[in-house]
């Protein structure tokens, strides 16, 4: 299956909840979710019918996809993985999508939503320990830096997302050096992972 290029605020409305993927927008009344919380479609409105069991899960795993912008095949990869490390599967798989870098480069604040830094971080803009990375999905390490490459820094993307912004913050397990460069400085936690979702329903999903 193809990445969905349809209008974003569709997945929102279908997901309940804000999953962010229009940057500013989001955060204002223009929201979807602030201006009609209904299921898109015709018959959007009238499905009041209470999900159970199956369907639960499945609304589960398909929110945390369209959060990380991610596909059913990629997502098995991850979550496959996080199985075969050591620890709780449904926290390891939760950090293993926000340690892609393309959620980096939005976390650190070099753009407004995930969609927006995958496509600054494939079109050459970062380097990765002074190495230029194009690849979203590179998963970044404690201890790596990510720099805005010098001839991206007066990009206007990029520029506009720093000082948009400014006064979010970001996790505790990524720091700032200066206005282009961030470190990772820890893997990060479940409680630094600010999503309202329940990654557990995720692996009885697939454990079935």
């Amino acid at each position: 299956m193809a990445r969905y290029n349809g209008p974003v605020c569709r997945l929102c409305r279908r997901e309940g909840m804000k999953l962010f993927l229009k940057g500013e927008r989001c955060y204002t009344e223009k929201c979807a979710i602030e201006k009609r919380n209904v299921p898109p479609g015709q018959h959007g409105r009238s499905r009041k019918a209470k999900m159970v069991g199956y369907a639960i899960q499945l609304r589960e795993k398909q929110k945390v996809k369209r959060i990380y912008g991610v596909l059913e095949d990629q997502f098995r990869g991850y979550f496959e993985q996080a199985e075969r490390t050591r620890g709780i599967t449904g926290e390891t798989l939760l950090q293993l999508l926000e340690r892609r870098l393309d959620n980096a480069v939005y976390r650190l604040g070099f753009a407004t939503s995930r969609p927006q830094a995958r496509q600054l971080v494939r079109h050459g803009h970062f380097l990765v320990n002074g190495k230029k990375v194009d690849i979203p999905s590179y998963s970044v390490k404690v201890g790596d830096v990510v720099t805005v490459r010098e001839t991206s820094r007066a990009n206007a993307s990029i520029l506009h997302a720093v000082e948009e912004v400014k006064g979010r913050g970001i996790p505790e397990w990524l720091s700032l050096a200066g206005e282009m460069e961030g470190r990772i400085v820890s893997v990060p936690t479940r409680e630094q992972i600010n999503l309202p979702v329940q990654e557990q329903l995720i692996v009885e999903l697939y454990s079935k």
